[in-house]
């Protein structure tokens, strides 16, 4: 194990948890997070950084490349995670976060070969992008449905712009993929939850909300 991990903890046992003993004092008999987000394995991208949100305000889900698989009659860790949040925990908003250099989405938009990681490619071949479609009795609402343009990378401007337009139908569509989920249905049924779009900048910090009239993504204001 590397040492810094260790010493991390040593120096958060001994000055940071001392320093915010209130918090974790309350945080260790409440659980009522505001918000789920949904966002990438990636070490870069970390969700209470990026939203400079206290211990115990995100409930959070990564994956690689953000994605969140249909709902299906199997089990899995990011349905149950999902259901939690909304049914359990009653989350007002879920954040699926994208962001820029995403590993994910450059293997698809170059169409790398995938064959020697078997369980990756099955992965972005179900729940990415160009995988299994929502079904259509149980689309998402307009404002977080995926456009009905064509899913290829858009030609020109190389390899970094369409990798940047496949971060944002990726985006796109796994807001279409969580309203297939019956405990999102519910709560947008009942207007207890808003679904939200973000994609993340990494060199500029910057990040773009997907506007649910016009499917574009804008800067956060």
């Amino acid at each position: 194990m590397h040492p810094h991990l260790t010493d991390g903890v040593r120096r958060f046992r001994r000055a940071v948890h001392p320093a915010r003993a209130a918090l974790f004092e309350r945080l260790a008999t409440t659980h009522r997070p505001g918000a789920l987000f949904i966002g990438c394995s990636d070490a870069r991208v970390v969700p209470e950084l990026l939203t400079q949100s206290e211990p115990g305000e995100l409930f959070v889900i990564r994956t690689a490349g953000n994605l969140v698989p249909v709902y299906g009659p199997e089990p899995d860790a990011v349905s149950a995670s999902v259901e939690y949040a909304l049914a359990v925990l009653g989350v007002t908003d879920v954040i699926v976060c994208g962001h820029s250099g995403c590993g994910a989405m450059t293997a698809l938009a170059t169409g790398e070969d995938l064959t020697g990681l078997p369980a990756l490619d099955g992965w972005l071949r179900t729940a990415g992008p160009f995988g299994a479609r929502a079904p259509e009795a149980v689309r998402a609402p307009e404002a977080v449905r995926a456009p009905e343009t064509a899913r290829a990378p858009k030609a020109g401007g190389g390899t970094e712009a369409a990798v940047t337009a496949l971060v944002h139908d990726n985006v796109t569509d796994q807001l279409a993929h969580l309203a297939t989920h019956p405990s999102v249905a519910r709560a947008l049924a009942r207007d207890a939850v808003t679904l939200h779009g973000w994609t993340h900048d990494i060199r500029t910090g910057s990040v773009d909300v997907l506007d649910p009239r016009s499917g574009t993504f804008n800067p956060l204001s």
